[in-house]
């Protein structure tokens, strides 16, 4: 048996990938259900109705939705151009700290000004976090994969850092905290009573300029080039250092937006257990979106669905709720295993 590269991949197959990757999870996440004693059916519908079967369950999702989808571009437009960023987690928290530098009365501007002023010095904290893995890659072939992975480390220790000392709240009674965002920079919530806010609108609106950036622009074909075959770019005359300088600033402008919009929209104030991992779910995320900018926006709806409704379910019928986990693991390598089918066919 071997794997023969195909000259082309039909459309409904591309399609099929994050399809049979769900249904494989749930297929999973039932085996699971059954072993635990509880009923499929009912452990699926106490699901649903966790995630969305009420106005604060869909607030909920939407909100936990929201730095999956930044995190999950972020890692999109990596991963399209081969440059893998495996440290949105750190970049994400670079966003949150330059936002609480700016947000925390260093400017007294109205909300028309801060709240983008959050945002742009955010994005760019977290795009300049990954200099240093692209300027390694590029001048001295250092695999980025661990440069971006081990940052991560070193950034949340320089956030432990600063919460422990210049950045600490004193009114925080010892703890570890930040002082919050001016009432300036702290985006409006969309739904009153709950804690879905504008960075929903910062989320979609961003899914929305990178597909465009990638389906109709030049640097849109040169990240595309760049995925297929980075030699052949080369030779083409296409600029790849340049390219990749645009792409980790991008990326980790993508992820450090999610920071600003869980400090100055979620949480109010910056702390070390901001992020239950949103970098690194934010990989499975794009996986599962087959690394398309408006998938993306779906594939972080479901995540942040199971997420949430993993809860519900585990509350009313005492199913553990890292059924979660699995389901979310089990979905990626199933899109990595018909990815991997979709673009090579087996030949005996």
């Amino acid at each position: 048996m071997r794997l023969e590269l195909r000259e082309s991949v039909p459309w409904w197959l591309s399609l099929a990938a994050p399809i049979m990757a769900i249904a494989l999870s749930l297929l999973l996440a039932s085996l699971l259900i059954i072993w635990a004693g509880e009923s499929i059916i009912d452990a699926f519908r106490m699901m649903a109705i966790g995630a969305f079967g009420s106005t604060f369950a869909l607030t909920e999702t939407l909100s936990r939705a929201i730095p999956l989808t930044l995190t999950g571009l972020a890692a999109a437009i990596a991963f399209r151009a081969r440059f893998y960023n495996i440290g949105a987690e750190g970049q994400l928290y670079c966003g949150a700290l330059a936002a609480t530098l700016v947000g925390t009365g260093l400017m007294d501007l109205n909300a028309f000004w801060m709240i983008p002023l959050l945002f742009v010095a955010g994005a760019l904290a977290g795009g300049c976090a990954l200099l240093l893995p692209w300027y390694l890659k590029t001048r001295l072939s250092v695999d980025e994969v661990v440069t971006t992975l081990l940052l991560n480390f070193v950034i949340l220790l320089l956030v432990s850092y600063a919460l422990e000392g210049p950045l600490r709240d004193p009114m925080s009674m010892g703890w570890p905290q930040a002082a919050p965002i001016i009432d300036a920079g702290v985006l409006p919530a969309l739904v009153p009573r709950t804690r879905l806010h504008a960075g929903l609108y910062v989320a979609l609106a961003a899914a929305i300029v990178l597909w465009l950036l990638l389906r109709f622009s030049v640097f849109g074909f040169s990240v595309k080039a760049l995925g297929l075959n980075s030699n052949a770019a080369r030779h083409a005359g296409i600029p790849a250092t340049r390219t990749l300088f645009w792409v980790a600033m991008l990326s980790g402008a993508l992820a450090g937006a999610a920071g600003v919009s869980e400090v100055a929209g979620l949480k109010g104030y910056l702390t070390l257990d901001l992020s239950p991992g949103f970098g690194y779910t934010g990989i499975a995320v794009a996986m599962l979106a087959n690394l398309h900018p408006l998938g993306v926006v779906l594939s972080a709806t479901f995540l942040a669905g199971i997420s949430v409704g993993a809860d519900s379910m585990g509350r009313a019928l005492g199913v553990p709720s890292y059924i979660a986990d699995i389901m979310v693991a089990s979905a990626v390598l199933s899109v990595l295993i018909g990815l991997m089918l979709s673009r090579y066919r087996v030949r005996r």
